[in-house]
């Protein structure tokens, strides 16, 4: 291999594995972050075989861990805390506290000084952003009370997290010299005020200015550029400039961003790459993993499955029934918590290179999330089973009002309020017809809200979303997402339960026009066709009318 390098053999290593394994969990029907991990461990140094340069996957990591960041900046919504922070503040504190201490209890029998106790049982207190929203997405569980709640203490915890993130490197000082803590902490507490204010009083000015002036251009590449450039840029600059993380600086740039009318655009045309590198984080994390600690440490890592699954689950219920919620809401929420990530990997990453973590606590780490990762569909799927019917009574009680306005007459069901749904939507109002809109991007959904249509968040491949938005009872089903062959799972959704029903859908090329007339859709639009018709027409028309005035 002349041309083989570290850098491409760990890329194309790395990337080539993970799809497999990957691809594997999604047909085992577990989280992908799973196969992710799994193939780590497979391209690591403990196993057999081709083994990656962990050196170059920890630098490819530190950019998966920016743009994870970033990414969590952008959907970071302070409406969806406050709509539950009676719960969610103090129920995620007390929460992240007890599963602290669990694991200082257990780092305490293991013989670990103080400090790597506590930052052992900070990684296990937080669960993953990914594993757990993608869960409840699946479930159409977010617009539920059970749904809110378990998104909103996954926004305190997130927000401890970036916190402990800051104080680690002052921990790790006063570990050095006890008298240096309040030192450390008062420098690093002014570098990071200094940072918040420069964002807040110039960021938040500059960078909306900034990708206005992109979008003016008209250049899609340059605008894409201009998002990632100031995601690694304000990174790196923080991280240089006032001695913060790479992922606080991050956070903060997809916040402010997230505040602009551009976010949409922002986290679609980023959503690739950052896709591609947070696979390459989640596959540099399975690298450090030493599967021997399986054998070796059995009873510390049963111990700390224990805690992950069973410990921070069981205070999360009884939290959530002392704020006086019914059973079934405490359950599914401590379940939906009931697994670690991302978070906890930065952390465990943080903490050994700091030399606060011992690399046997980290094997730990990584394995309790390997571990709860897979176990946590199953409790989900458990606990769903007993949920399910009542999430769907609560979809049906949010529509039954427009769906008893609309019985007799026939609504029109809408699947995406993205450019192209709005305007049907918008379209489809000013005629007076009935309107349900079924989106599964929570920040989409709630634009629909406050624009005042009916809104049923969920995948509309999911029977449960198109039974809360009446499809017995619709006169039509329109696809208006751009990618054509999701709109054919939908189509062929729709075609099992209401096989009579006309389903109207998008699509951008004739393979796709072709997927979705097999599936069912009786009439699929193809923009490019609509719009060089139309413009053959304008032409034709203009050519004519000069024609005519020439004669005259």
């Amino acid at each position: 291999m002349p041309h083989h390098t570290p850098l491409i053999g760990t890329i194309v290593a790395g990337l080539v594995i993970a799809f497999a394994m990957g691809a594997l969990a999604h047909r085992l029907k577990l989280p992908p972050i799973a196969g992710y991990l799994l193939a780590g461990v497979i391209v690591g140094p403990f196993t057999p075989g081709f083994v990656a340069d962990s050196g170059l996957a920890a630098e490819l990591a530190e950019i998966g861990v920016i743009l994870l960041m970033f990414g969590v900046g952008l959907h970071f919504s302070l409406r969806d805390l406050l709509s539950v922070k009676a719960i969610a503040v103090p129920g995620a504190l007390v929460q992240i506290g007890a599963a602290t201490l669990m694991g200082m209890a257990l780092a305490w029998a293991m013989g670990w000084p103080p400090a790597a106790g506590f930052v052992f049982g900070l990684s296990l207190s937080v669960a993953s952003t990914v594993v757990l929203l993608r869960a409840l997405q699946a479930r159409g569980l977010i617009e539920t009370e059970r749904g809110r709640i378990a998104v909103g203490w996954l926004i305190v915890e997130d927000l401890a997290m970036v916190l402990a993130l800051v104080l680690l490197p002052a921990l790790a000082a006063a570990g050095q010299d006890g008298t240096a803590l309040t030192g450390s902490i008062a420098a690093i507490v002014l570098k990071v005020a200094g940072f918040v204010a420069l964002m807040l009083l110039v960021g938040r000015r500059l960078i909306p200015w900034l990708l206005h002036w992109v979008v003016h251009s008209g250049s899609r590449e340059l605008f894409r550029l201009a998002v990632l450039a100031i995601a690694l840029g304000v990174a790196f600059g923080a991280a240089l400039a006032f001695d913060v993380s790479f992922a606080l600086g991050a956070f903060f740039a997809g916040m402010i961003l997230g505040e602009t009318q551009l976010s949409r655009r922002a986290a679609e045309e980023t959503l690739p790459l950052r896709d591609a590198f947070a696979v390459l984080f989640f596959v540099s994390v399975g690298m450090l993993f030493d599967p021997n600690v399986v054998t070796e440490q059995p009873g510390p890592l049963l111990a700390t499955v224990a805690i992950i699954v069973f410990g921070k689950s069981v205070a999360a219920y009884l939290i959530v029934r002392a704020f006086g919620h019914p059973g079934q809401t405490a359950l599914a929420v401590s379940v939906s918590l009931a697994q670690i990530g991302e978070f906890s990997f930065i952390l465990a990453g943080l903490g050994t290179g700091l030399g606060i973590l011992p690399t046997e606590a980290r094997d730990l780490i990584l394995a309790g999330a390997i571990l709860s990762i897979l176990v946590n569909p199953f409790l989900f799927r458990f606990v769903a089973d007993r949920t399910t019917r009542e999430a769907a009574d609560e979809a049906d009680a949010r529509t039954a009002a427009a769906k008893a306005a609309q019985a007799g007459k026939g609504h029109v069901i809408l699947v995406g309020y993205g450019r192209v749904g709005s305007m049907i939507a918008a379209g489809l109002r000013a005629k007076g017809r009935a309107l349900i809109v079924i989106e599964d991007q929570p920040d989409v959904a709630r634009r629909a809200g406050a624009d005042g249509f009916e809104v049923v968040t969920g995948n509309a491949a999911d029977g449960r979303a198109l039974a809360s938005a009446g499809i017995g009872r619709a006169a039509k089903l329109l696809i208006a997402i751009p990618e054509g062959f999701e709109g054919g799972a939908i189509a062929e959704r729709a075609q099992m339960i209401r096989p009579d029903l006309p389903i109207i859908a998008r699509a951008h090329s004739d393979a796709e026009v072709a997927h979705l007339e097999r599936l069912g859709a009786r009439n699929v639009v193809m923009g490019e066709r609509e719009t060089a018709a139309k413009m053959l027409q304008l032409t034709l028309r203009g050519t004519k009318g000069m024609s005519d005035a020439a004669a005259t």
